[in-house]
């Protein structure tokens, strides 16, 4: 006998949904794939992606500068370990690690602050967990015990630094010029390498640099010494320079260049300088600090640094007028005399709260011992009407 087999004849439209749910399935599955996972090891190009992104949210080029070097620093420190997880206690151990090396308690925050702003872009980036960027961000910094004095330039030693410079070549008169306005201006390195000779203006028959755009976008008018305006005006006549920026590079052929130059120019002539004249552990950043006596130009104590454009309120004074011509034996004693009288100004309110405080609790204590004596009197007086009854 013979069988016959039967097929069932399947319908198209039937056909058509396996394959269009196994086209969706597929799409699904490649989409699933595409997404990257976050991790918890960065390596060296993650890292360096997220350092451009943190290097692009910032405007500021002196923050661009600072962050960029304290990231390098901790990359270099990161990948000195092999299998080093990006999380909260590594983050912990490089602080510790920056702790014993000595730093100032400002420099390892700004340091944490830049590591904390990696974390927060390589998580949006889709590089790193946000649990573990969220851990990194809530590291604690140092807590900040006193504030250092730094290095302060003497009037003597004012005198030395410029004189290194000689003056009978191009050279030589660009780099005293410059010493001279970073001493007696008080400028930053940046804002001393994109100052121009439109910036120079006589207001009421003495020379400022009018409006000045510093740090953080402030705005601000520094008056310029005299003898620092006869050393710029003799650089100036000896470069031939009208417009456009004050100091400019010079190449060996003595040839002076139509632009600016960077920062780090100064800090190599400043670093010069004080290395021939014997001086030693001098920064830029310390000329501002105090302009030497006996130059022609005013002492720059702490509380002229708001003058000079300092941000910080433990740089600079609440005295907002400075005697200009006075010595240094008078600024001492004017300064030690301004302190006490602020100290006992700023003391009489909290004596007047202490006596206020102290009334409170005498009337309280009163009180409470006049409640215990009536009541003390009314359970004597039914005592001895008990007894009379």
């Amino acid at each position: 006998m013979s069988t016959r087999v039967r097929f069932r004849q399947t319908p198209h439209h039937a056909l058509e949904r396996p394959y269009a749910f196994q086209v969706v399935q597929t799409a699904g599955m490649a989409k699933n794939k595409r997404k990257r996972n976050p991790k918890t090891v960065l390596k060296l190009p993650d890292l360096e992606q997220s350092k451009s992104a943190v290097l692009n949210s910032l405007t500021s080029r002196s923050s661009q500068r600072s962050y960029d070097h304290a990231i390098r620093e901790f990359i270099d420190w990161y990948c000195s370990e092999p299998r080093l997880a990006f999380n909260k206690t590594v983050v912990t151990r490089y602080r510790i690690s920056l702790e014993q090396a000595q730093y100032a308690s400002s420099t390892i925050n700004l340091r944490l602050a830049a590591i904390r702003r990696l974390a927060y872009e390589a998580a949006d980036c889709g590089l790193l967990s946000p649990d573990l960027a969220a851990g990194i961000r809530r590291v604690k910094g140092v807590k900040k015990h006193g504030m250092r004095i730094g290095n302060w330039l003497t009037a003597e030693q004012g005198k030395r630094l410029l004189a290194v410079f000689d003056g009978g070549n191009l050279r030589g008169k660009r780099d005293y010029a410059m010493v001279a306005v970073l001493l007696g201006c008080g400028l930053r390195r940046a804002e001393a390498a994109n100052l121009a000779v439109e910036d120079l203006q006589q207001r009421e028959e003495h020379w400022v640099v009018a409006d000045l755009v510093g740090k953080g976008g402030h705005v601000r008018t520094v008056p310029v010494p005299s003898w620092v305006k006869v050393a710029v005006d003799d650089w100036l006549a000896a470069a031939g320079v009208t417009t456009g920026p004050i100091f400019r590079a010079i190449n060996k052929g003595q040839r002076i260049g139509k632009t600016g130059f960077s920062p780090k120019v100064i800090w190599g002539v400043v670093k010069g300088g004080s290395s021939k004249c014997g001086i030693d552990n001098v920064a830029p950043h310390d000329l501002r600090r105090y302009a030497a006596f006996g130059i022609g130009v005013a002492p720059a104590p702490a509380c002229a640094m708001k003058l000079a454009g300092s941000l910080s309120r433990s740089s600079s004074c609440s005295v907002t007028s400075v005697s200009r011509r006075r010595s240094a034996t008078w600024a001492a004693s004017s300064d030690s005399e301004m302190r006490s009288t602020t100290r006992s100004v700023s003391n009489q309110p909290r004596r007047k709260y202490a006596l206020v405080a102290l009334a409170d609790l005498a009337v309280v204590i009163l009180r409470s011992a006049g409640a215990a004596v009536a009541v003390f009197c009314q359970c004597y007086r039914r005592t001895l009407w008990g007894q009379a009854v």
